[in-house]
């Protein structure tokens, strides 16, 4: 006996599920418990190559979920074909349990805060930066969706490894909430606590006047005079890691 044909399958699920686009994306969702319905590769075992290489720890899994199929299909079913071949769908995890992870204390890591974000690939590559440091979950205000297909391509698949949602302001998690802002104390001099609240404003417009008001601290990082501002995921990553040495 057969399993289902994995392409009919992809069809079934495509409109409730996450895609993973690319191996490394599928590695990290694996890795970090991701339910995996379905999983296809252009060549199976050039994918399980690169596993074995780069991934042992989940080489038996992909083993198990990767089905072979044609170059067209396969192409048929991502926006933009990836270099490695691999894409998959994978469940969401379940909001209510985010939302009761973002709002368990003690914490022993903050929680990201992206004020009404606007570049889907920057939010990706916060997404990416927090799983890499621990931290117990973004949170994204405003109209973009963190879940977006390009948001997680952009985080290859680390979603899974952190709580990710979209809240409002006035739903943040518990926490002494520390802001960004060009006119705050020097981060230097801050000693960042496990369960801060890191609220960065959007690209374009800084901190929104609610999320300003909730703040209880005002941070800067340090900045050559006359240059305008970094990027957000470096500041994300300059934020994050001056909290993990622990110092003030």
């Amino acid at each position: 006996m057969t399993g289902p044909d994995p392409v009919s399958l992809w069809h079934r699920l495509a409109d409730t599920c996450v895609l993973l686009d690319g191996f490394h994306a599928l590695k990290h969702a694996v890795r970090f418990g991701a339910e995996v319905p379905v999983a296809v590769a252009v060549d199976r075992g050039a994918a399980l190559a690169l596993a074995e290489e780069l991934a042992p720890d989940v080489r038996n899994t992909l083993d198990a979920l990767l089905t072979q199929v044609p170059e067209p299909a396969y192409a048929s079913l991502v926006p933009r074909p990836h270099p490695t071949g691999v894409a998959a769908l994978a469940v969401r995890p379940s909001r209510a349990a985010h939302l009761e992870k973002l709002a368990h204390t003690p914490r022993t890591a903050p929680v990201v805060v992206l004020d009404n974000p606007r570049n889907l690939g920057n939010a990706g590559a916060v997404i990416r930066l927090a799983a890499g440091f621990g931290a117990t979950g973004v949170v994204t205000t405003g109209t973009l969706d963190p879940w977006h297909p390009t948001v997680v391509r952009g985080g290859a698949g680390l979603h899974f490894a952190t709580a990710v949602e979209r809240l409002e302001v006035a739903e943040l998690p518990p926490g002494p909430v520390f802001a960004l802002d060009p006119e705050g104390d020097d981060i230097r001099g801050v000693k960042l606590p496990d369960d801060a609240v890191l609220a960065f404003g959007s690209e374009r417009s800084g901190l929104s006047p609610e999320l300003r008001a909730r703040a209880g601290h005002l941070v800067a990082l340090p900045m050559r005079p006359q240059v305008s501002s970094y990027n957000l995921a470096t500041s994300v990553a300059m934020t994050l890691y001056h909290w993990s040495l622990g110092e003030a």
